[in-house]
Parts: C-alpha cells; sequence; structure tokens
C-alpha cells in the first residue's frame, strides 16, 4: 500500500509499505478516504516537534471506511463511515486516574509517536473509532477531530453561557474554538493580521474581528467589555509575545488557555495573575471529547465543510505541504484524498 512518510526532517515522500492485517478480535480494518494536513504535521516535517520520532507516517485527522472486523467488534459494521481518535493512554498513571488521559505519562498519538493514518489501510482497536452519519462527506469527517480541540480548549476554559471570549489566531484550530465556544452560548471576538481569515470568522459567527496591524487589541476588547476584559481569552497562536498578550486581555476571575507551545520565555508580571485571580491552563488533544463532537457532526446542524479550503490528491501532498509553507491568504483547512 502507499503512504505519505516524513523519513527526517525535511524529506517527504510516498513510500510503499505493507498492508496491516487484523491480530487481535478486538481491532478494525479501515479504509483511508481522507486525512487533514495540521500544524503538528508540519511541525514534524520541520523537526519541531518534541514528541515525534522519525522515520513517521503522518496523519491523525482521518476519515475512513471500515471494511474488515475482528469477531469480538459489536459497535461497528463494514461499509460504516468512521473518523478515528488517535490517541492512546496506560489508564494507570496518575493524569489517567484523573480521567486526563490526554496527558498520560506514555501517551501515544497516531501520527506523531506511531505511524498514522497517512496510509491507504490502517488497523487500530474499535475503541478508538467512532461511526458517524453517512451523508457526511470524507473531508467533512475529517475535521471532527481538530474541532475536538476546540472543544477541549472550551473545556479548560470552562466557558459560560454569556461569557466574552477572546481568542488569539483566526488559523483552522482557532475557528473550531470559535464554533465551539459559541455553541456553549459565548459572545466571540477573534483576533488575525489576514484580513480574509477575519472575514471567514465573522462569516462563522464571531461577535467581533479584530486585526492587531491596524486596530490596538487591548482597547478594542475594553469597548467590547465595557471595560472590564474578557472572561475567557484562549491563544490559539501559542508564541511569547501572543501568551503575554493573552494575559493582559482577562476580566478579573478569568481564564487563560493556551494552546501550542514556544521555546523563547513570555515576561508575564505576577500581579495580573494575583491582583485578577486569574487561572492559566494549558490545552492539549482532548478528553472524552469525541463523542460529544460526534454526535455535532451526526445531527447535521453544524455546518462547517467551508472550513476546508484545499484539496489535494496524495500523490500531491508535497504541493501540499508547498501550499501550507507559503500559505495564501485564502488558505484555511488543506485535506489529502487517500
Amino acid at each position: 500500500m502507499k503512504a505519505i512518510e516524513v523519513k527526517k526532517p525535511g524529506v517527504l515522500n510516498i513510500v510503499d509499505k505493507e498492508e496491516p492485517e487484523l491480530t487481535d478480535a478486538n481491532e478494525v480494518k479501515i479504509r483511508i478516504r481522507s486525512m487533514g494536513i495540521c500544524g503538528s504535521d508540519m511541525h514534524i516535517y520541520h523537526g519541531e516537534n518534541p514528541f515525534a520520532s522519525y522515520p513517521r507516517i503522518i496523519g491523525h485527522e482521518l476519515a475512513g471506511e471500515v471494511i474488515e472486523i475482528g469477531e469480538s467488534v459489536t459497535n461497528l459494521s463494514i461499509g460504516d463511515k468512521v473518523v478515528l481518535e488517535p490517541m492512546i493512554s496506560c489508564g494507570e498513571c496518575y493524569a489517567c486516574k484523573q480521567e486526563r488521559p490526554n496527558v498520560c505519562e506514555s501517551v501515544e498519538v497516531y501520527g506523531v509517536h506511531r505511524d498514522g493514518g497517512g496510509s491507504e489501510m490502517m488497523v487500530v482497536p474499535d475503541s478508538l473509532v467512532h461511526r458517524v452519519h453517512p451523508s457526511l462527506d470524507w473531508s467533512e469527517i475529517a475535521l471532527i477531530e481538530p474541532f475536538t480541540i476546540g472543544a477541549q480548549s472550551v473545556y479548560r476554559g470552562n466557558v459560560q453561557s454569556g461569557d466574552h471570549v477572546f481568542i488569539i489566531g483566526a488559523g483552522p484550530i482557532g475557528l473550531c474554538c470559535l464554533k465551539m465556544a459559541k455553541i456553549a452560548g459565548a459572545s466571540v471576538a477573534i483576533s488575525d493580521f489576514n484580513e480574509e481569515r477575519l472575514k471567514f470568522a465573522q462569516s462563522w459567527g464571531a461577535d467581533m474581528v479584530v486585526n492587531p496591524g491596524i486596530t490596538d487589541v487591548e482597547e478594542k476588547v475594553s469597548q467590547w467589555t465595557d471595560g472590564s476584559g474578557a472572561n475567557v481569552v484562549i491563544d490559539a497562536v501559542g508564541t511569547s509575545k501572543t501568551v503575554e498578550q493573552a494575559v493582559s486581555l482577562t476580566s478579573a476571575a478569568a481564564r487563560v488557555v493556551l494552546l501550542g507551545f514556544a521555546k523563547e520565555l513570555s515576561a508575564i508580571s505576577q500581579v495580573h495573575i494575583t491582583k485578577k485571580e486569574l487561572t492559566i491552563c494549558g490545552s492539549r488533544l482532548q478528553t472524552h471529547q469525541f463523542q460529544k463532537v460526534v454526535r455535532l457532526f451526526n445531527s447535521l446542524e453544524l455546518n462547517v465543510k467551508d472550513l476546508v479550503s484545499h484539496q489535494f490528491d496524495y500523490s500531491d501532498v508535497k504541493e501540499a505541504f508547498q501550499l501550507m509553507e507559503n500559505p495564501s491568504a485564502h488558505v484555511r483547512k488543506v485535506i489529502i484524498k487517500l
């Protein structure tokens, strides 16, 4: 079978791999139909993902079709359209016992720690496979995983109905956070330097959009919140400067949610944290968010297909990565069709 492999940083190829076979009664064989390219895939390509090893078949935003099931599998049938939950945890460590398997001491993610779904076939435990509505198309199904990241950020920020939520960054993950915060009943503002992304965010329900290149963000947020500041700030960019900005935009008793990571240190005054009694937390992967997000997609009421701006055949994966390297203003989510 064909697979998309990063042999080492900067070297991406389509390679031939042996087709996997079922080895346990609880396993499912999936024909992968589409794969979203994520920022973490780009980090692996650049050698900047601290969790990845090489060579690595990438891919964790996956949609596929069940083509074979083990004898003990009862929750799935051949022909089902499915999405893969691409995370395995030990179930025994402190984090797992706290119901936080996403930060398990030995967590492994398909496409990062172990080979992912950028291949024609994949075999996984049935517990990681979720059936989706048959009318959903393959690219739409591949959006479920990034939406669980948005759902996790909203969960970590304890977003409540009526909250003012400010999101830094209107890339695909920031936009997923926007949708999930709106579903939670919040008023949501979002910032980006890309005017096209801001226009798209408005079409997705953003109550306010801000371009930091032409507008004073703190002044705008103060006006939007009648001087109190944002109750939740989600940093979907992840630089030292955006972390500093996230803290500065908060109201009293606010929550700051940090996505992504940067090596550079941030300069944050403790007085902001103590005076406002802020809660600052990280958000990694997802904690039991798949079923919630799958239900949303299966309701057919969440119209998000327009997040996908570009689709490429797997044979053109290098072209897709080149687009991600130098994206135009119109690039949002890029999908590989397998």
